[in-house]
């Protein structure tokens, strides 16, 4: 399965504060920024971005509130965090535009991958369905991307019909929410989490 086929990340949106250094790998930096982008709802996701060094200069200066489009792949590793490993989740750019403010805001991610985890179906007291999916998506050399995903509805109930193993094609957006954890001395503290929110999937 090829890389640039099975996951695709599309996302326009602004700029919540300049990018900061995240990494380096070989000598080649990396800059974490997070963009904005409204839901129809008027809720708004955090999206956060991966981009090079090299990107950015070629970009220039990048201040708040501008608009950008981000096209690249998305991707997830494991930092620790407190002990443990916690689940990292970014969109890892391979484009990245300005755009002018009245460009709308978009928020398209593309993924074919293999249900690694059994889905988890249930539902939300006011009786909402939910379908919670781990999807692994392979990328170049061996390696894969762990994702979770989120379906609703119809599609949660199809869901919870599928396999480890199965491999399924969808679309859908990447959606950030804010929750709290509380540690072993009862502290209390606010942590995002993301997902991909599934519009359709089909089974291949």
């Amino acid at each position: 399965m090829q890389e640039v086929y099975n996951n695709s990340a599309y996302v326009v949106g602004d700029v919540v504060s300049p990018p900061v250094f995240s990494h380096s790998i070989f000598s080649e930096e990396f800059y974490r920024l997070v963009l904005k982008v409204p839901r129809l709802s008027g809720i708004s996701d955090y999206i956060p971005i991966t981009v090079s060094g090299e990107t950015l200069s070629d970009l220039g200066e990048l201040t708040q509130g501008e608009r950008l489009a981000v096209s690249g792949q998305l991707r997830s590793y494991n930092k620790p965090v407190d002990g443990t490993n916690r689940l990292v989740i970014t969109v890892f750019s391979r484009n990245i535009i300005k755009l002018s403010l009245e460009a709308e805001c978009d928020n398209e991610i593309m993924l074919t991958g293999c249900i690694c985890k059994p889905v988890i179906y249930r539902r939300t007291p006011l009786f909402r369905e939910i379908g919670d999916i781990l999807l692994a998506v392979n990328r170049a050399y061996g390696k894969s991307d762990y994702l979770p995903c989120i379906t609703w509805g119809k599609n949660a109930r199809c869901a919870q019909t599928l396999n480890v193993g199965d491999i399924i094609e969808m679309t859908g957006r990447l959606q950030s929410r804010e929750y709290t954890k509380r540690d072993s001395d009862g502290n209390s503290y606010i942590r995002t989490a993301y997902e991909v929110s599934i519009s359709e999937f089909t089974v291949i």
